[in-house]
């Protein structure tokens, strides 16, 4: 879902428009995995033939990971609606942050008013082009740190150039 331009200025254009990186899924979907392969080990298993009591106990072993099997599709959605609703969103005159389903957050920084743009990487970070991008304005609350940022230099780049356009 792209960002709304009804909350744009009559002379305002949308320059980026980035949701966080891909890495966001990893977690929730290896873990879903891991509880799929999990599952259908203990569904052979509930299918042995063995005495009542340990049919028992498999029954319950594989109901319980039908259960976490479950949860983990139900976070994996949350985390996919949690991503379509999160926009960095980069116009010709400013910095816009908006983040929540259902509580919303937003942050807004005017590009008259940053002062300096950092980004940072780790190795790992730059294998997979994310990265952390911190702004730091001349506002009440001085420096931004927006994390999960797809290619932090280039987009330390973009707001560098819209910055000098602006001006």
């Amino acid at each position: 879902m792209a960002f709304s331009t009804k909350y744009l200025n009559d002379d305002e254009n949308v320059i980026l428009d980035l949701h966080p990186h891909w890495w966001t899924f990893v977690e929730p979907t290896l873990s879903l995995v891991v509880l799929l392969i999990a599952w259908f080990k203990s569904y052979d298993i509930s299918n042995d033939q063995s005495s009542s009591s340990m049919r028992l106990l498999e029954t319950v072993c594989y109901r319980v990971v039908q259960a976490a099997v479950l949860i983990a599709v139900v976070r994996l959605a949350m985390r996919a609606l949690k991503w379509s609703r999160t926009h960095f969103v980069l116009t010709t005159q400013r910095v816009i942050f908006r983040a929540g389903v259902i509580a919303r957050t937003g942050i807004e920084i005017p590009l008259y008013r940053v002062n300096n743009i950092n980004f940072h990487q780790s190795i790992f970070e730059r294998m997979i082009g994310a990265g952390d991008l911190l702004i730091e304005s001349g506002g009440e609350d001085g420096l931004e740190v927006f994390d999960n940022i797809r290619d932090p230099e280039q987009v330390q780049s973009f707001i560098q150039r819209a910055m000098h356009n602006a001006s």
